[in-house]
C-alpha cells in the first residue's frame, strides 16, 4: 500500500525509533478497531475494538504500551480521491496525534481492507453476526501489518543498496591497488 500525500498527522522521516510496539486503527463511523506489533515490527495482532468517542482508551493503550508509532487507515476511494470516510479518519488521526505527542500518527491508504477482512473471516467459517465485533479489529491488523511489511521491504532496499556500494567501494580499491602495482609504485 502506498502512504497518502504528507498531512500533519504524518511523521517526518526518520523521526519513527526502529524498534517499538506500533499500533494501528481502523477508523469507522460505529467501531474502531485496534491491533498492535511485537517489539520487533514483525507480527501484527488484534487487540481490541472502541467507540469512535473512546479516544482516552485508545491514548491509554498508546501510553501504557510504549507505542513508538500509531498507524492510522486512511479509507480512500479505489480512485484516489478522498471522501466524508476519509475525512472522518484525517480529523480522528489530528485528534489522536495532539494528545499522544511526540508518538507520531502516520496515516496510510487502507483501501479495502474492511472488504478484505471479511472475505478472510468468512473464509474461516466466522458467520456474518459474530464477525461484527471484530471484522474491525482484523482490518486494523491488515493496516499494521501492510505497514510493517512496507518497513521491512523499505530496510532490505537499504540494506542491499548499502552492500552494493560498499562491494563497489571495495572493487574501486582493488582496481587502484592493481594499478599502482602495474605502474610500479
Amino acid at each position: 500500500m502506498t502512504e497518502p500525500p504528507e498531512s500533519p498527522a504524518s511523521p517526518t522521516p526518520g523521526s519513527v525509533p526502529a524498534r517499538g510496539v506500533r499500533l494501528g486503527v481502523d477508523v469507522g463511523t460505529v467501531r474502531v478497531g485496534v491491533a498492535a506489533s511485537d517489539p520487533d515490527g514483525m507480527l501484527a495482532f488484534p487487540v481490541t475494538t472502541l467507540s469512535p468517542r473512546d479516544l482516552d482508551r485508545l491514548v491509554g493503550l498508546v501510553h501504557d504500551r510504549g507505542v513508538v508509532e500509531v498507524v492510522v487507515g486512511l479509507p480512500t476511494q479505489l480512485s484516489g480521491q478522498e471522501g466524508p470516510a476519509a475525512r472522518s479518519a484525517r480529523a480522528f488521526a489530528a485528534a489522536l496525534g495532539r494528545r499522544v505527542a511526540p508518538v507520531p500518527v502516520t496515516l496510510i491508504d487502507e483501501r479495502l481492507t474492511t472488504a478484505a477482512a471479511h472475505r478472510r473471516m468468512a473464509e474461516r467459517g466466522m458467520r456474518s453476526r459474530a464477525r461484527r465485533g471484530v471484522v474491525d479489529q482484523e482490518a486494523a491488523v491488515q493496516i499494521l501489518q501492510s505497514h510493517l511489511d512496507a518497513r521491512a521491504r523499505a530496510a532490505q532496499a537499504r540494506d542491499a543498496q548499502a552492500a552494493d556500494t560498499q562491494a563497489g567501494d571495495t572493487q574501486a580499491r582493488d582496481a587502484q591497488a592493481r594499478v599502482r602495482r602495474t605502474d610500479g609504485s
